[in-house]
C-alpha cells in the first residue's frame, strides 16, 4: 500500500464544487475507433499504469492522509464511456463538450479517472478525452499515463495481460492509527525542515514573499548560511512582484470554457534561433502577447506586468516516483510591453533568472510546507486559504506551462494520433485562466481552459496566439 503524500492530498483537500482538480488530455485520432477496441486496449495496458487500478481509502476521521489501494473489481464499463457530437462536429462543439466533462468532479469511490470516446468529428476523426485527478499525477506523469496507451506503429504486437505481483491492500484500522501517530510525532520535524530550507527562499514563495520583511530576511539568511558554510552558492535575486487585478482573478465558477490551437514547431524554432532564446521563451511570449491582446480588448490591461505561475518538475532524470513531483515558480509576464521584440527579451530574461535560481536551489518549499501540516488540519486550511486569496490577494494571475512531448508519430488502437491537446486546472488561487502547451510530432498543441463567467470569449485566445507567432516571424 502507498499513502498519498501531503502534496498529493492537497489536490483532494482543496476541491469544492468550483475548484476541481482534474487534469486531462484530448487526443485527436485519424479515422474511427470503436469502444470495444478501446476497452481491450485499456484492459491490456491497465496493469502498467498504477493510477488506473487504485482508489482512495480514507483514514478514519480524516486524521491522516488517505491511502491508494488496489481496486480488485476495476469496472471498465464505468470508466470507459462514449458519446457523439451532433453534426457538423466542429472543433468548437468538441471544445464545449470537453469543457462540460472537465468541470465534473471524479467519484472518489472509484479509481480517479475516466475516458470518453467522442465520435462525430468533422473529417471522420475521433477524439479521446482522458481525465485523471491531480492527486494521482502531475503534468509529466499525466503524459506518461497517456503514453502507455500509445504505440510507435499502427499494428504493434499484443502484450500479455498482467497483474501487479503484489496488489496494494487497504490497511487495517489499527495500522492506520499507528501510522497516524507516527506522522503526528514527525510533524514538528517536518516544520523545522521547512523553516530551515525555506528561510533562504522566502522571496520565491507565493503570498509569503509579499509579507513585510520577507525579502530582506531571505537575503540575510542566504548570506549568513553561506558565511558558515552551510548555505548554497549565491543565487540570482528575484524581483518583487505585485499581482495586479484582472478580469480572470477572483473566485471561479463551476463552469469552464475550453479552446485549442496548433502552432508549427518549426516556426517557433525559427523565432528561437533568430533571437537566441529557447522554445519555452517563445511559448511564454506567445502567451503574454495573447493575454495582452485579450486584456486590451476588454479595456483591462494593467500598467504593471502580470504574474504567472510556472510549474517546474522535481523529478530526477529517469526517476519513476509516483504522485506529484512538482513545484510552482513565479515570474513576471510582461504584458505591459507594447513592442513584441522587447516583450520577448523581457520574458527571456525573467525565465533565465528563475531557471538559474531553480538549478542552483530547486524549490521544494511546497512539498516541505505540505508535510509540516497535520493532516487533520490541511483540508480545512487548504479550502480556507483558497477562498481567502481569491477575495484578497491572489498569488498569481494565471498558470502558463509548456510540456515537451515526442516528435514521432504515435498510434492509439491502430489509428494515428494527429494532435494531443492538454486540458489543465483553474482555481480560485491560480486564476481563472490556464494556458498549457504540449509539443508532439512537429506541432505545439495549446489548450486554453478558463472560467466560463470570467473568460466567456475564450476562443479569441487561439487566434491571438497565432497572430503573436506571425508577429514574431515577421521580425526574423
Amino acid at each position: 500500500m502507498r499513502q498519498l503524500s501531503a502534496l498529493d492530498a492537497q489536490f483532494l483537500n482543496f476541491e469544492t464544487e468550483t475548484n476541481v482538480a482534474n487534469v486531462a488530455g484530448l487526443s485527436i485520432l485519424e479515422g474511427e475507433v470503436t469502444r470495444d477496441d478501446l476497452v481491450d486496449l485499456v484492459e491490456e495496458r491497465s496493469a502498467l499504469v498504477a493510477p488506473l487500478r487504485q482508489r482512495i481509502a480514507q483514514v478514519p476521521f480524516g486524521l491522516d492522509h488517505p491511502y491508494w489501494v488496489q481496486d480488485e473489481a476495476l469496472d471498465l464499463d464505468y470508466h470507459v464511456r462514449e458519446l457523439a457530437l451532433p453534426a457538423p462536429g466542429s472543433d468548437r462543439q468538441l471544445a464545449a463538450q470537453v469543457a462540460r466533462l472537465h468541470a465534473r468532479r471524479l467519484d472518489r469511490h472509484h479509481p480517479l479517472w475516466e475516458m470518453y470516446l467522442i465520435h462525430g468529428l468533422e473529417g471522420g476523426r475521433t477524439a479521446l478525452y482522458t481525465k485523471l485527478h491531480h492527486a494521482a499525477i502531475d503534468g509529466l506523469g499525466g503524459a506518461d499515463v497517456l503514453a502507455a496507451f500509445m504505440d510507435t506503429e499502427p499494428r504493434p504486437k499484443r502484450r500479455a495481460r498482467t497483474r501487479p505481483e503484489e496488489p496494494d491492500r487497504a490497511p487495517e484500522t489499527a495500522e492506520m492509527v499507528i501510522r497516524t501517530a507516527g506522522r503526528l510525532l514527525a510533524n514538528p520535524a517536518h516544520m523545522l525542515r521547512f523553516l530551515v530550507s525555506a528561510m533562504p527562499y522566502l522571496d520565491e514563495i507565493p503570498l509569503i514573499s509579499r509579507l513585510p520583511g520577507a525579502v530582506p530576511v531571505s537575503r540575510a539568511t542566504r548570506w549568513l548560511t553561506r558565511q558558515i558554510g552551510l548555505g548554497p552558492e549565491e543565487v540570482p535575486e528575484l524581483p518583487k512582484l505585485s499581482v495586479p487585478r484582472t478580469p480572470f482573478n477572483g473566485p471561479v465558477s463551476a463552469h469552464r470554457r475550453f479552446a485549442f490551437v496548433e502552432l508549427p514547431l518549426d516556426e517557433v524554432k525559427q523565432v528561437k534561433n533568430a533571437f537566441g532564446v529557447t522554445v519555452n521563451d517563445v511559448v511564454m511570449t506567445l502567451a503574454a502577447t495573447a493575454v495582452r491582446r485579450w486584456l486590451i480588448a476588454h479595456d483591462a490591461l494593467p500598467l504593471e506586468p502580470l504574474v504567472a505561475g510556472i510549474p517546474f518538475s522535481l523529478r530526477d532524470v529517469g526517476a519513476e516516483e509516483p504522485g506529484n513531483q512538482v513545484t510552482l515558480m513565479i515570474t513576471s509576464l510582461d504584458t505591459q510591453i507594447a513592442d513584441p521584440r522587447e516583450r520577448l527579451d523581457a520574458v527571456h530574461e525573467a525565465m533565465r533568472r528563475i531557471k538559474d535560481r531553480f538549478n542552483l536551489a530547486p524549490a521544494r518549499w511546497l512539498r516541505h510546507l505540505s508535510e509540516s501540516m497535520p493532516a487533520a488540519l490541511t483540508g480545512l486550511a487548504d479550502r480556507a486559504a483558497f477562498g481567502l486569496v481569491a477575495q484578497t490577494s491572489p498569488p498569481v494571475n494565471l498558470i502558463v506551462s509548456n510540456i515537451p512531448g515526442p516528435q514521432i508519430p504515435l498510434y492509439v488502437c491502430g489509428r494515428r494520433l494527429l494532435t494531443q491537446y492538454p486540458v489543465s486546472v483553474i482555481t480560485d488561487a491560480s486564476g481563472g485562466l490556464n494556458i498549457t502547451a504540449f509539443s508532439y510530432d512537429g506541432q505545439i498543441a495549446v489548450g486554453v481552459i478558463a472560467c466560463r463567467t470570467m473568460v466567456p470569449d475564450v476562443w479569441t485566445l487561439p487566434g491571438y496566439l497565432r497572430e503573436a507567432l506571425d508577429e514574431l516571424i515577421a521580425l526574423t
